[in-house]
């Protein structure tokens, strides 16, 4: 599949420029000195550079009630002005440009550089950067500022990746036994949206994009809280980001509107979608199709389309049966329930017990945290290099697939399994398989007390 213009493998001239104009500025707010401006022209080793600390989601403040502990904030959602952040600059509709002097006035350099790698995660650096560049039409500073404020909405509003990942559905779980009434709603919350199959990821269209169906007559406002509503949302997009594979950067939405009434409309939540992918998750959008959407939709549709920019706003198509769908989706890959082929069933697999025992490993977790330290160290070495005109080009990419492969690695000590680990659709190392059968494949889960490694149950078998 061929890489698309302004992507990473197919950058003009001024494009690579603006990237590394880019990385100068990033690393500058991180404090690491360019070793090439103070020695003149001999580069530290990587052992010499500072090596960032990295967060560790075992050791979150004790202050943190289970799961889905609300902070005392302003919800994001809750805006009724079009922008949603009171910005008057069209490209900044959420007031990024603004929110950036305060939080490099609130976060030291060590801080921000933690969490822009935390960030990262099994992501090329490059590929991550220049989403934001593309995002802001290749204004750098704009660029900056946008993904500094995406650090600090993941890191201290949502606490994506300390919270939301490295809970997961085990720790719904377990927040919704708790005694404490209001834990337990949010536990049970998120975990209707997951065992009723609100949304989920199966398959992949035309592009080789991840689907993601949403079925709109599953939602009824009021029956769950807003915040396990956004944490939901965040948890299934940030799952769908492990499942996109270079050159494919982007996912398909379905948005199944079969059945849909007025009692499925809920403005709050579309908000808060409609930000996290315009604000914080930049180009992750491929094609959004509104499916079998009624005559009564129309008035909707004009007042959200009027919250979308307009580059969203574009990729965004009407389909109304399995022949339109198939523009987009061979129809092979559409699931029987929307009139495809692909004899799919969506049904949920509870959590296994012991799934999570990796995250108790401090030892292992360290080891690789230390390894996933030096390699950064690595890679913000020849990043010097490559911005003073030197060919580090291979040797930068080879550092990016090593922080790959340590993400990997790292990955069942920082993140709670899910559904989609459970069934095979991600696998050991990153491993993807887009149409696995309808079992639960346990070998891709450590090893929990009473199921052998290896062995295959059906989803009935899975309590």
């Amino acid at each position: 599949m061929p890489v698309p213009p302004g992507f990473l493998g197919n950058l003009t001239a001024e494009q690579e420029q603006k990237l590394k104009e880019f990385w100068t500025q990033v690393l500058k707010t991180f404090g690491i000195q360019d070793p090439l401006a103070i020695n003149g022209t001999t580069p530290r080793t990587s052992t010499d550079a500072t090596i960032p600390s990295t967060p560790d989601p075992s050791s979150a403040k004790k202050e943190k009630r289970g799961l889905f502990h609300r902070k005392n904030k302003e919800s994001t959602s809750g805006s009724d002005s079009p922008g949603f952040g009171g910005s008057s600059d069209p490209e900044d509709k959420y007031g990024q440009t603004k929110e950036l002097q305060e939080i490099l006035a609130a976060s030291s350099p060590a801080e921000l550089r933690d969490a822009f790698w935390s960030m990262v995660k099994k992501d090329h650096p490059d590929a991550l950067l220049l989403r934001f560049l593309r995002a802001r039409k290749w204004n750098v500073h704009k660029a900056l500022a946008m993904m500094i404020s995406t650090m600090h909405w993941r890191r201290d509003e949502m606490h994506v990746d300390d919270d939301i990942m490295f809970q997961g559905e085990g720790g719904a779980l377990k927040d919704s036994q708790s005694s404490d009434a209001a834990i337990k709603r949010e536990g049970n919350d998120f975990l209707a949206q997951l065992r009723m199959g609100k949304s989920f990821m199966h398959g992949v269209d035309k592009e080789g994009r991840p689907l993601c169906y949403v079925r709109v007559r599953l939602h009824k406002g009021g029956e769950q809280t807003e915040r396990s509503l956004e944490r939901y949302t965040v948890y299934l997009i940030e799952t769908c980001r492990l499942a996109l594979e270079p050159p494919v950067e982007t996912a398909a939405i379905v948005f199944d509107m079969t059945n849909f009434s007025m009692a499925n409309m809920d403005y709050t939540p579309v908000k808060f979608m409609i930000k996290v992918f315009e604000a914080n998750y930049p180009e992750s959008l491929g094609i959004v199709l509104i499916h079998k959407a009624p005559w009564v939709f129309q008035g909707v549709w004009k007042i959200i389309k009027g919250w979308l920019d307009p580059v969203v706003a574009q990729k965004v198509h009407f389909t109304n049966g399995v022949d339109d769908l198939s523009e987009f989706i061979p129809k092979s890959n559409i699931i029987k329930e929307l009139g495809g082929q692909e004899n799919f069933e969506y049904k949920y697999v509870e959590p296994l017990p012991g799934e999570n025992d990796a995250q108790k490993e401090e030892g292992p977790r360290k080891e690789l945290r230390e390894a996933r330290r030096q390699e950064v160290a690595e890679y913000e070495q020849k990043t010097f290099e490559w911005i003073h005109g030197q060919d580090t080009k291979a040797q930068r990419d080879q550092s990016a697939q090593r922080l790959r492969n340590n993400y990997w690695k790292l990955d069942p000590h920082v993140r709670a399994r899910s559904i989609y680990d459970r069934t095979g659709m991600i696998g050991r190392d990153g491993k993807l398989n887009f149409y696995p059968s309808h079992t639960a494949k346990l070998d891709n889960v450590p090893t929990a007390s009473g199921v052998p490694r290896g062995k295959e149950a059906s989803a009935d078998d899975v309590d």
